[in-house]
């Protein structure tokens, strides 16, 4: 038997819904896991500090994850589909909101990929399905190369904003430190922080650097960018579902 193994990027704005789809991918797809991007964080001590503001930057893609060991670990993920058994998630620290989708639509697409699981399987190939969510998942080269599917979710400055300014902190959680604790923004810290680390990361993957309307620029090759205000989540799942059919299909037949 011939194992196949897929990565699907899952990328977004903070609080922009990429972690809930991901969570309902995994769900769907049968032998799948979740690597969160979020667990490549650096210790908090070693987290840069804003050369402006003082405080300390979780945001800006150049500290706020340590690179050569997320692209280590998708490397491995990519030849086993296991995750390193040293990598530990910390997703479960923090706040979980449940944004639930139609349990026809579940259920109709759990059932198609269970299907195109027994045809590869008789075909003599296993596929697992690794999904990656993250805030810069399209950032850094190298690890666009590692993503088979790239999905990107979008949603609008105001409804990021009211949505961030909602939730009750994130957990600081690394290796070394599996508990961590509680970050608070400080005042001003999206405006000021978040936001334009968002778009100074993503502008350069769109046409005029319109990180809320503009078309993909091809940078990121395949990148498909869906609005997350227009779709609901059973619509966005379906979606994303319809892409993953598609492609597999596709390759098969190649």
């Amino acid at each position: 038997m011939k194992t196949r193994i897929i990565l699907v990027g899952i990328g977004g704005a903070t609080c922009s819904g990429k972690t809930t789809l991901a969570k309902h991918l995994r769900r769907i797809l049968p032998n799948s896991v979740i690597v969160h991007q979020d667990d490549f964080a650096p210790p908090q001590e070693l987290v840069p500090v804003h050369p402006v503001y003082g405080v300390q930057d979780w945001d800006r893609a150049e500290g706020a994850i340590e690179w050569p060991r997320m692209v280590k670990a998708l490397e491995e993920v990519k030849r086993t589909g296991v995750i390193p058994p040293e990598h530990v998630s910390h997703d479960h620290l923090n706040e979980q909101k449940d944004v639930a989708i139609d349990d026809i639509v579940f259920q109709k697409w759990k059932a198609r990929f269970e299907r195109i699981e027994e045809e590869h399987r008789a075909m003599g190939e296993d596929i697992k399905w690794v999904i990656v969510d993250g805030f810069l998942l399209y950032w850094h080269p190298e690890v666009v190369d590692k993503l088979d599917f790239r999905i990107f979710l979008r949603v609008p400055y105001e409804v990021l904003k009211q949505r961030r300014h909602e939730r009750h902190g994130y957990h600081t959680a690394v290796q070394s430190d599996p508990e961590g604790s509680l970050w608070r923004d400080p005042p001003n810290y999206w405006e000021q922080i978040v936001w334009p680390a968002y778009v100074e990361a993503h502008e350069g993957i769109v046409e005029n650097g319109d990180v809320e309307h503009g078309k993909s620029n091809g940078k990121v090759a395949g990148l498909l960018l869906f609005d997350g205000l227009e779709l609901s989540m059973s619509e966005m799942v379906s979606r994303v579902c319809e892409v993953l059919e598609d492609g597999i299909t596709a390759s098969s037949d190649s």
